[in-house]
């Protein structure tokens, strides 16, 4: 009989060698060894379409309307609509490979792999985009190449491009009744590419993440609604003989069915390359559960520009001037900046009936014939009189429409169905998939423990997202920070309580952060692994001065901040955001002015790099080459190694195998860190310390363990980064307040010419390295009467430095 690691914990199926396991609060693989899986994004430019960035104003509409349906007079035959394909790595220039060795050479080992509904089915409903759905399958065959794992990311955000976010496709804001084109003069949302006037647009100014407040708007709060809750709250939406809510849903699971398919037609990706699906990104709630519509909730952070309360937001849609509230983002977050009037010169948010004679769409669709084209759907729900604009039922909103004495509970009212859904959907077409499982950001999760929701047995992964959000916002490293968690979950009287004053308690707080949301999925899920799905930091700080000067110092401490944070007695596994290879200075990741890419073709230009990723290469040398080795024990001196691992010395044709391929990386000291990527026993405890090169391990091994008791001897493998252990970082350690590490960055090249130099201290057993590879051998039945459990540790430092 296979020993438990050989057999799967859900379908009681032996698995091959690569089957990855979650059912304890570690990934484990086969051999019974803890995984920390760390990757990165792939990527933000995949929530635009291809030659169509969020700040580009031409043909936005025209391109986007679809197959199906064009309005009146905007017929273009020269339109070509839109496509996704090659906006996730491009697979014609020969990039792509180069992408993906130097994610591999930085150490990642898995892949957050962005996908939007848009990119499935832009055409109309049922239009699928079959060209996209292979690219995607053809990508997933390139990360398979390098040996990553990928779990797929059906993203959202603000739910629609067209809402000034990313997601669905523009024909399901039509379906909801309204016109998007609108949204920017009436106020329903803010798109990049009509700010901060459609008439006069400089997309270039857009405030720091102003795209946020989307969510606290009509557009995003209806849509929303609509989605999660319309048959509760939207009765008279009906479309089709069916409410809004079944439309889109049904809609939206049915297009990545279509992708999941596709995957799982190839025959040679599940499991061993795509181990699994996130669910939908950063769910948002809309209305549901705003007690009082004439005000802006106290649980809303963010407050940038003119803020509506949601009633105004409704009158504006309607074509109603009116004076609100503006807000700027200060040292201690929102602070009022007087009052604004919002004009929408006598448009409105709401589709024209004449948009659809009869009630017939030229997508096809039947609208019922109480829903009533351009007029607010809230008002018809007697939310609010058209005629004096007066609020009529403040907390339409607050309370279950099944039970008024209940509070409205999103999360296990709404979200959670869905989640289920999706999940069967997904096991339905993968059926060893791991499930990710991704409440509302920042909320404690509802009830998601396996009796609740039997699904989740044995295959599942607690996923949650986190951001520093004070840096994120101003766009600077400060001397203070807050506890912007505990504040949200009223942890404190004031926000004052929650400052944090001086870098080392920043770290100790962010650190602190992640160990509530990890905890989260314990108390809430059980044991399971937690997966960090998003987390990073902008890079354009100080109004974008290290794109001047060269020098990254603050965004590698705030990043370094960001990761330490993951590690300790977290060591929470993560996918960083994001990896983008069409980032520029000019236009950061291309969507929102956001700039959080770890790589920039133009900071590699900056760094003097004689080639383009664009352009042709060929073959000089091979890149295998077979590096010393060393053993040792309790207190060996540095050794040096060769620095690649034979998985990554791969040398595909047409690609120069002596590229830098650290030219282009923005804190690459921050991101590039060594950690236990398999380990015998159990972590308790690894840290980093960037300053002084140093990284601390702690293992716990149960003496009396079966899962090794039969097997040959194996170790626990560790990532050590060149970047940082590297023959040059000895010989010229570089200062973490800098860009450029070395006149010739470490671990750049890829012919095995770099050397580590390591001092490894540990307190039993043997090591030995290859490339940035080290393996630690340890014994795991000591025979200890009477004791189950022993500890090992284990020191890396740089040779020589001590």
């Amino acid at each position: 009989m296979p020993p438990p690691s050989r057999i799967s914990t859900l379908t009681g199926n032996p698995v091959p060698d690569y089957f990855i396991h979650s059912n304890t609060r570690h990934f484990r693989d086969t051999l019974g060894r803890t995984l920390i899986l760390r990757g990165v994004n792939l990527c933000s430019s995949a929530k635009v379409p291809k030659g169509h960035p969020h700040h580009l104003l031409d043909d936005f509409w025209e391109n986007s309307t679809g197959s199906l349906y064009r309005q009146p007079l905007q017929t273009d035959e020269k339109l070509t609509g839109i496509s996704y394909v090659g906006q996730n790595l491009d697979l014609e220039d020969g990039s792509a490979d180069i992408h993906l060795i130097r994610l591999k050479q930085w150490g990642f080992n898995v892949i957050r792999f962005v996908t939007v509904w848009e990119a499935l089915e832009h055409r109309g409903p049922g239009q699928y985009d079959f060209e996209y759905m292979d690219y995607v399958v053809a990508v997933l065959r390139k990360c398979k190449q390098y040996g990553f794992r990928v779990y797929m990311d059906p993203h959202q955000d603000l739910f629609s491009r067209f809402c000034g976010g990313s997601g669905a496709p523009l024909w399901t804001l039509y379906a909801c009744g309204l016109n998007p084109r609108h949204f920017s003069v009436t106020g329903a949302a803010y798109l990049q590419a009509e700010w901060p006037h459609p008439s006069s647009p400089k997309p270039e100014s857009l405030p720091s993440m102003i795209w946020a407040t989307n969510y606290n708007r009509l557009a995003c709060q209806t849509v929303n609604t609509m989605f999660w809750a319309g048959r509760d709250y939207a009765p008279k939406c009906i479309i089709d003989g069916i409410n809004i809510q079944d439309y889109l849903q049904y809609h939206f699971l049915e297009a990545y069915r279509r992708l999941g398919l596709k995957i799982s037609e190839a025959g040679d990706l599940l499991d061993e390359t795509v181990i699994g699906w996130d669910s939908l990104n950063e769910p948002n709630h809309g209305y549901l559960g705003i007690e009082n519509l004439l005000n802006i909730p106290n649980e809303v952070p963010l407050k940038i520009g003119p803020s509506p309360t949601p009633i105004q937001g409704m009158r504006l849609g309607m074509g109603e001037s009116m004076k609100l509230e503006n807000y700027r983002f200060g040292p201690i977050g929102p602070q009022r900046d007087g009052s604004v009037v919002v004009d929408p010169e006598g448009k409105t948010a709401w589709l024209n009936p004449g948009a659809e004679p009869n009630g017939r769409s030229g997508y096809g669709w039947k609208r019922d014939s109480e829903w009533k084209l351009g007029t607010c759907i809230w008002a018809q729900h007697g939310v609010w009189d058209l005629s004096t604009g007066n609020l009529l039922k403040p907390d339409y909103f607050a309370h279950s429409r099944l039970d008024p004495f209940r509070k409205t509970d999103f999360a296990s009212d709404y979200w959670r169905p869905h989640l289920l859904a999706w999940c069967s959907m997904i096991r339905e077409i993968h059926p060893e998939s791991i499930l990710f499982v991704h409440p509302p950001v920042f909320e404690i999760p509802p009830d998601l423990s396996t009796s609740t929701l039997p699904i989740l047995k044995h295959r599942s992964v607690f996923s949650s997202h986190f951001y520093d959000g004070l840096t994120l916002v101003t766009r600077h490293w400060n001397w203070f920070n807050a506890d912007a968690l505990g504040i949200l979950r009223g942890k404190y009287p004031s926000v004052v309580f929650g400052l944090k004053i001086g870098e080392a308690a920043i770290r100790r707080c962010l650190r602190s952060q992640l160990g509530m949301l990890r905890q989260d999925g314990l108390e809430k899920m059980g044991e399971f692994p937690t997966m960090m799905g998003e987390i990073g930091i902008p890079y354009d700080l100080d109004k974008k001065q290290a794109y001047k000067d060269g020098d990254y110092g603050n965004q590698i401490k705030a990043l370094d901040a960001s990761l330490n944070a993951c590690d300790g007695e977290n060591m929470l596994n993560y996918t960083i955001w994001t990896y983008c290879p069409d980032n520029s200075h000019q236009w950061g990741d291309l969507w929102n002015g956001e700039d959080l890419s770890l790589w920039s073709l133009d900071d590699s230009i900056c760094q003097g790099s004689n080639y383009s990723e664009k352009s042709n290469r060929s073959t000089n040398e091979s890149s295998t080459t077979n590096g010393s080795s060393g053993s040792g024990g309790e207190n060996d001196g540095g050794v040096g190694v060769g620095l690649n691992r034979t998985d990554t010395d791969l040398n595909p044709e047409g690609i120069d195998m002596n590229l830098n391929l650290n030219d282009g990386a923005r804190g690459l000291a921050a991101f590039c860190r060594p950690f236990p990527i398999a380990t015998v026993g159990e972590p308790i405890y690894f840290n980093f310390d960037i300053a002084s090169a140093t990284f601390e391990m702690t293992v716990e091994v149960n003496v009396e363990e079966e899962e090794y008791s039969n097997q040959e001897e194996i170790c626990t493998e560790i990532y050590v980064p060149a970047a940082h252990f590297g023959a040059k970082a000895h010989q010229n350690r570089f200062s973490i307040n800098r860009h450029r590490l070395v006149e010739e960055p470490l671990g750049g090249r890829s012919n095995g010419s770099e050397k580590l130099q390591i001092e490894v201290t540990i307190s039993g057993g043997r090591w030995e390295s290859e490339g940035q590879l080290l393996r630690w051998y340890y014994p795991r039945r000591l025979g200890l009467k009477g004791k189950m459990d022993h500890y090992f540790c284990l020191k890396i430092r740089i040779a020589g430095r001590f």
